[in-house]
């Protein structure tokens, strides 16, 4: 009978160490897959993203993606929008605690598109907004989004 049992404690104990290791497999498949895309390097001489106490500031984030502007507002829009996403990030918020955006436009009779874009890429989150008309953007962007997020420091 003794025999029996530390045959069955130590099969008990491999199928223990079977679901550990599944567990610890399945936690980093699922942290890869939710991990933010890493932020390009900034275009100039500022700092991309900065917090201030409870705030964290985004400076304006164009539709750039691999040095490459996107084609059209709504393309710069979502791309935007995706940069601004992986700077909140960088910072340990996200889209929602976004509370106000800064928008410009070089052309406001594209607002309707760029509203559209803007909506999909936040989701649900409805932040305070300005959306403002320029003359001009860096690198002939149509589209760029500053956004100011607060998540009090704990």
């Amino acid at each position: 009978m003794a025999a029996k049992k530390t045959v069955t404690k130590k099969t008990t104990a491999k199928k223990s160490s079977a679901k550990k290791a599944v567990k610890k497999t399945s936690a980093k498949k699922a942290t890869k897959k939710t991990k933010a895309p890493k932020a390009a390097a900034p275009v100039g001489p500022y700092t991309p993203v900065v917090r201030a106490g409870d705030w964290v500031i985004v400076s304006g984030q164009l539709g750039l993606k691999d040095g490459v502007l996107a084609k059209g507002v709504a393309a710069q829009t979502a791309q935007a929008v995706v940069n601004l996403k992986a700077r909140l990030a960088e910072a340990g918020v996200t889209i929602n605690d976004v509370k106000k955006t800064l928008c410009f436009l070089t052309d406001m009779d594209t607002f309707p598109t760029f509203n559209e874009a803007y909506v999909a890429g936040f989701g649900k989150s409805r932040p305070a907004r300005s959306t403002i008309g320029v003359a001009s953007l860096p690198f002939g962007g149509q589209v760029e989004i500053e956004a100011w997020a607060y998540k009090p420091v704990r």
